[in-house]
């Protein structure tokens, strides 16, 4: 105990030192990023898991102690994120509002978008609507916050001050300026998503696995965001964790691609894996395609124009689609293949939901692509006509 009120003013009640400081702030800051990450976005805002209802209700606590953000105002905005992604109507998209607007007043873009109760109400649905949370989780969000900064300074005096400051901008930074900024802006793409989300490292450890976006992104309702070997995520180790002791439940993961050798023409099967994982089928026709034509030419093409090439040029301005369109027009090979990419990303993005007309205009595409005497293209068709999808692996 504080033998002064100088003491407590210092230390507070448990006059902790620095190391004891330092492992509260990281345990109390990881709860959080858990919280968003397990909860608000995993469960609440994808379905993509179930927790049991102790479980829940701990991280819906503890998102109401440290942030003061509502389940259903944060599920609803992010789901209006994936619906409208890099679009005017997008929340928080760096290619509409800018990177250093989005990085640097995320929370600003959140408190807009909360405002928005037309979309709160279209994309909310499903969140908790308990008596606790309407009477107070909801109606009396600032409570929490407010709470612990009481409970910080009875512990720890100022420095618990200035550890409650540093957990009030734990989740503005990390999750609405690094995720929602240099998660569409900066870092490496698995998959040729129809946006600009990046994998910010391969080791989702710091942010609770949110630092793998691209693959979130390829595959919003999968539980599990690290998809190749050499990724880990540590938001899935810790739900397995949970599943291995009856405290949660996984509803889905993403699909994984089976390659059938030696397929005569696309099937239902071809055609099941493509519209369950189509974005792989763009990744594997820059990777196996593209690239590996571009580097025959040896022509050093812009690091900006290059990424065009993967995705048609959809994020390039004017001036750069002009620059990419003469470059390819110098080029008949690379100008034929951008062609194909185009005509394939048209029949994968098919929504008028005719399996049978669809599996026809691919077969067309596979049969000109093996009459067209790029041999990469050929090895291609071959490849995509054997896509299936392989049994559920965690």
């Amino acid at each position: 105990m504080p033998a002064s009120l100088l003491d407590f003013l210092a230390g507070g009640l448990l006059q902790a030192g620095f190391g004891t400081l330092a492992i509260y702030f990281l345990a109390a800051t990881q709860l959080t990023i858990f919280s968003v990450t397990l909860y608000l976005h995993r469960s609440m805002a994808h379905r993509s898991v179930d927790f049991h209802p102790a479980v829940a209700h701990v991280f819906r606590f503890w998102t109401w102690l440290t942030t003061s953000m509502i389940t259903r105002e944060w599920a609803a905005i992010h789901r209006k994120h994936h619906a409208k992604c890099e679009t005017e109507e997008d929340p928080h998209s760096p290619q509409v509002k800018g990177i250093k607007t989005v990085f640097w007043r995320g929370v600003e873009l959140y408190r807009e978008a909360r405002s928005d109760r037309e979309s709160i109400e279209k994309y909310g649905k499903g969140c908790p609507d308990d008596w606790i949370e309407r009477h107070l989780y909801t109606p009396h969000a600032t409570m929490g916050p407010t709470l612990l900064l009481f409970v910080s300074f009875a512990l720890f005096g100022f420095a618990g001050v200035a550890i409650w400051a540093l957990q009030m901008a734990w989740i503005p930074f990390w999750a609405a300026g690094v995720v929602n900024g240099l998660g569409h802006w900066w870092g490496y793409r698995n998959f040729e998503s129809a946006d600009t989300s990046t994998n910010l490292t391969p080791w989702g450890v710091w942010i609770g696995g949110e630092e793998l976006h691209n693959n979130h992104h390829a595959f919003p309702s999968s539980a599990k965001f690290a998809l190749r070997r050499f990724e880990f995520d540590i938001g899935w180790a810790t739900i397995r964790a949970f599943e291995k002791v009856g405290l949660a439940k996984v509803l889905r993961v993403a699909p994984t691609l089976d390659v059938r050798p030696n397929i005569a023409m696309p099937d239902g099967e071809t055609l099941k894996a493509l519209l369950a994982i189509r974005f792989q089928a763009m990744t594997d026709f820059y990777r196996n395609v593209t690239l590996p034509t571009l580097r025959e030419g040896r022509d050093p093409l812009p690091r900006p124009l290059r990424k065009g090439l993967a995705d048609g040029g959809r994020w390039l301005d004017d001036h750069k689609r002009a620059r990419l369109q003469a470059w390819l027009a110098e080029r008949p090979k690379m100008a034929t293949l951008a062609e194909y990419r185009q005509r394939l990303a048209q029949v994968l993005d098919d929504r008028s939901h005719d399996a049978q007309a669809t599996l026809q205009r691919l077969h067309a595409w596979c049969t000109e692509a093996e009459a067209s005497g790029i041999q990469s293209l050929q090895a291609f068709s071959a490849r995509l006509k054997g896509y299936a999808l392989a049994p559920t692996r965690r």
